[in-house]
């Protein structure tokens, strides 16, 4: 099989999974698989699908003769994920090369952002230039802030020299249309960035575990005050323990690694549904299948978001 076929075929399969979760009561299911949910990303105007496909897991590793990422992202975004999640550091650029070969004929598709682990103004300057070439691209529609910290100097980031004045004149350029900031080490120092800068969006961890409820309490309502694009990574657990430990992610769950190690589990499914059902606008997920892009399409088209007596049943069953 050709890679066209592969492309073609795998695209098929998430787009027939998605219209199979649908089957309702009576057997019977839709006529057309029904397209992704859409929200607003906080006051830009734009509207981007619930699910977005992460940078990460699969994307940031090269190529091999078995399996290329960038097939994988051309299947997603035949399935209605048009929003790209990326940064310099997956991969040591792999990550960008990988949705580059996909961005080079399909970039009006795609809704792309992207991030900058500099605080400088020409290291900002010299990151995105090394990543618009790496996504074979000349224009962002979201650039970010990576990896906010507790030893952040907040005061040089606006400073003469700093990220911010970069990602100004870069917005000015239309180089990107909005700007962000994304962390989730420290919930005290993003809630503070975002309190001092005024930025479109923000990227942060939510998920049901204990170890994630301070991103909720102390970022997510200020973000909200700010009508800021709300959006939450490490959905299925905050890293890679389960990989580390030597537990291949499996298609129907996510493996837990907290407190010291024990394991929690839940459905993945569940655990997107637990994060669309917060007052934010998508989930970014890392896919490392066509078997992960199928069943996550399928959970964001089928049964609704959590309440909120469901999502605390939740949070007790991973505490």
């Amino acid at each position: 099989m050709n890679r066209r076929e592969f492309v073609k075929r795998a695209a098929g399969a998430v787009l027939a999974s998605a219209a199979a979760a649908r089957v309702g009561p009576a057997g019977q299911a839709g006529s057309a698989p029904s397209a992704i949910p859409r929200r607003p990303l906080g006051k830009t105007g734009v509207e981007v699908p619930v699910l977005i496909l992460g940078g990460v897991v699969a994307m940031k590793y090269a190529p091999t003769r078995s399996f290329h990422p960038a097939e994988l992202a051309q299947a997603a975004l035949d399935a209605g994920i048009t929003y790209f999640d990326t940064a310099p550091s997956y991969g040591d650029g792999q990550s960008e090369r990988n949705y580059g070969e996909v961005l080079a004929t399909r970039r009006q598709e795609v809704f792309l952002a992207c991030k900058t682990g500099s605080r400088s103004y020409d290291g900002t300057l010299r990151s995105v230039e090394a990543s618009l070439q790496r996504l074979r691209t000349d224009r962002l529609d979201l650039l970010q802030v990576h990896g906010v910290t507790a030893k952040e100097d907040f005061s040089k980031w606006e400073g003469p020299q700093g990220v911010l004045r970069a990602l100004y004149k870069l917005r000015e350029e239309k180089v990107t249309r909005f700007l962000g900031v994304t962390g989730h080490e420290d919930a005290a120092a993003l809630r503070r960035a975002i309190e001092l800068f005024d930025f479109d969006t923000i990227l942060t961890t939510f998920n049901p575990t204990a170890r994630r409820r301070p991103f909720q309490e102390l970022v997510l309502p200020v973000a909200r005050q700010k009508k800021m694009g709300i959006l939450a990574m490490k959905v299925m657990g905050g890293g890679f323990g389960s990989l580390a430990a030597g537990n291949p992610l499996r298609n129907d769950l996510a493996t837990y690694w907290y407190h010291d190690q024990a394991p929690r589990q839940a459905e993945a499914g569940m655990l997107i549904r637990y994060v669309l059902g917060l007052p934010i606008t998508a989930a970014i997920v890392g896919m490392n299948s066509l078997a992960h892009v199928r069943a996550n399409v399928a959970t964001v088209c089928g049964p609704p978001p959590l309440d909120e007596p469901q999502r605390q049943a939740l949070e007790t069953q991973l505490s």
